[in-house]
């Protein structure tokens, strides 16, 4: 299965957007999926991660009450919702499946190949 991430763009500081993350080759809906975010010269962060269901996630403190994941298993689709954004959630976002144990891990390393980003910039 392969993940792509689009819905990335520049946004003014307090703006919205809404990334998706969409599987191909194959299905996510029996996996735990993550969001993860790569700024050139920093290690990357996880973001969000969602449980294959749904009806769990967990988020880096940073953006909590401000980003939402959410998932459609019928079209095999990760989308995280981002609001409120600031100039320090700019970076490139990540998805991939949960390959470590349990439920799910707030660690970026338990997770698969973070496939192609896409790029959002939150600046004036």
């Amino acid at each position: 299965v392969q993940l792509q991430a689009s819905g990335g763009g520049l946004v003014q500081p307090g703006g919205s957007l809404r990334l998706s993350c969409v599987a191909s080759g194959g299905t996510i809906a029996r996996s735990p999926i993550g969001w993860s975010r790569q700024a050139p010269g920093r290690e990357r962060e996880f973001v969000a991660t969602i449980s294959w269901h749904g009806g769990s996630s967990d988020y880096r403190d940073s953006v909590k009450g401000r980003f939402t994941i959410s998932r459609d298993n019928a079209k095999d689709t990760v989308y995280l919702q981002m609001n409120s954004l600031k100039p320090e959630d700019t970076a490139a976002y990540h998805c991939a499946l949960y390959t470590g144990p349990g439920r799910f891990s707030p660690d970026a390393h338990e997770y698969g190949s973070w496939g192609p980003g896409t790029q959002v910039t939150v600046s004036s």
